[in-house]
């Protein structure tokens, strides 16, 4: 009954779901080729691939999600070499980050939780198993999986203090969807005691850490950063602020920071800029030109170009360049967190050993914007002008920032190991 009332509920809600998809489609071109999917129906190239072969289906949401889901695939891989990785996706940036892993072998847009298509998707894809990344429980998707003898495994597990009391007020949908789960493996312990609360059977729970400690350390010597600098044109001479992951709302006040660092004398100075949707450059170069800063797309950016000049911006309009920009990073802020989003993954930045600035709204990131802080790793900043402060602090001197990069890796070490734990259940389930 409370299947039949979830279906009647999103068949009535599809009347603005579809044309929301469809005005997507045609606003990003390429997200249309993923109509079908949603519905679905795959190529025939996809089916034949996976017809009589092993694979694991892993759905992650979007670009965060997939990230973080990296480590654990490649110990997937490394334990069954015979099978496939198969990754789904909700939105066109995780489809895109998923597509360009050397990890996974397939990617495909998670389809639509409607009960005809459901049942047409596991008519036709056959997994081992399915690891669901986060919280990302759509009950058909669950209901029919374990019909069909599925495994469902959940995997870096969380459950926000947004999302707490949301999802208590449902708890009645809950139980029906937790106890076709084999096993939790969540990032805290407040999050096992959520999941508990919620109905998930405590013998198959464990607070295995979060997987996005589980990344490769990475160091670059001078000649590789003095390399990279030149790859992306920047001014080899200049300190370099990136600011990766920014919305709406950050961007202005990060240019307004940028121009007093260099009105107070901090001429040598350079920012790349990476929206989390780079589908906003558009609105981004027009905000630039306002301003009166030169820039260039990372897109155009070549070694037949000139190099830029301190006091322009790289606008980032590519997927999957965080890291290498950060690697080049003389500080790094990390954006969703100056306004209302719920901040971006800080420990990429520290991945390679770079100081790192986020603002107050890091609830995404509670535990991990804690430990950074308490580790002297990262700083939260409270305002543009504290952003200012703390960023001329950081540039002026290079020994502070180097420590807070050093102890963010060392924070990393200290909290891996999420992979492992979490494999050790699954081998169980295979």
């Amino acid at each position: 009954m409370v299947f039949q009332l979830y279906s009647g509920v999103l068949v009535a809600a599809a009347g603005f779901m579809l044309p929301y998809y469809l005005l997507r489609s045609y606003r990003r071109g390429k997200y249309r080729d993923g109509i079908a999917e949603r519905f679905g129906h795959y190529p025939e190239s996809l089916l034949s691939a996976l017809k009589g072969v092993p694979f694991i289906w892993v759905h992650a949401v979007s670009v965060g999600e997939t990230r973080a889901s990296i480590p654990l695939i490649k110990a997937l891989r490394k334990r069954y070499p015979d099978h496939k990785i198969l990754v789904s996706n909700v939105t066109e940036t995780g489809h895109q980050i998923a597509s360009s892993s050397q990890w996974i072998d397939h990617t495909i847009y998670f389809p639509f939780d409607f009960p005809w298509v459901i049942r047409r998707v596991f008519s036709q894809l056959k997994p081992a198993m399915i690891v669901i990344v986060e919280t990302e429980l759509w009950p058909n998707f669950i209901r029919y999986a374990h019909d069909e003898g599925i495994s469902l495994a959940l995997v870096n597990g969380r459950i926000s203090d947004r999302s707490y009391p949301r999802y208590r007020k449902f708890r009645f949908l809950f139980l029906q969807l937790l106890k076709r789960f084999s096993v939790f493996c969540m990032q805290s312990q407040t999050d096992s005691e959520r999941i508990v609360a919620l109905g998930a059977d405590r013998e198959k729970v464990e607070n295995t850490g979060n997987l996005k400690y589980d990344y490769e350390l990475k160091t670059l010597s001078d000649d590789k950063a003095a390399q990279k600098k030149a790859d992306y044109r920047v001014p080899e001479s200049a300190k370099i602020i990136v600011a990766g992951s920014t919305h709406e709302g950050e961007e202005e006040q990060l240019l307004e920071v940028y121009r007093r660092l260099r009105e107070s004398g901090m001429t040598e100075l350079f920012m790349i800029l990476i929206p989390r949707h780079p589908e906003r450059c558009q609105q981004l170069q027009d905000l630039l030109s306002e301003r009166g800063f030169a820039y260039r797309l990372r897109s155009q950016a070549d070694r037949q170009t000139a190099s830029q000049q301190s006091g322009e911006v790289l606008l980032v309009d590519t997927l999957g360049e965080v890291i290498d920009c950060y690697s080049i990073a003389d500080l790094v802020f990390v954006g969703g967190s100056l306004v209302k989003v719920g901040g971006h993954n800080m420990l990429e930045a520290s991945l390679v050993s770079k100081p790192v600035l986020f603002g107050v709204h890091t609830h995404n990131f509670k535990v991990i914007s804690a430990k950074m802080i308490r580790a002297g790793a990262g700083i939260r900043v409270v305002d543009k002008n504290d952003l200012y402060e703390q960023c001329r602090l950081l540039l002026s001197e290079p020994s502070r920032a180097r420590i807070m990069g050093q102890a963010g890796q060392a924070l990393i070490v200290e909290n891996s190991g999420s992979s492992e734990r979490t494999m050790r259940h699954i081998v169980k389930m295979l």
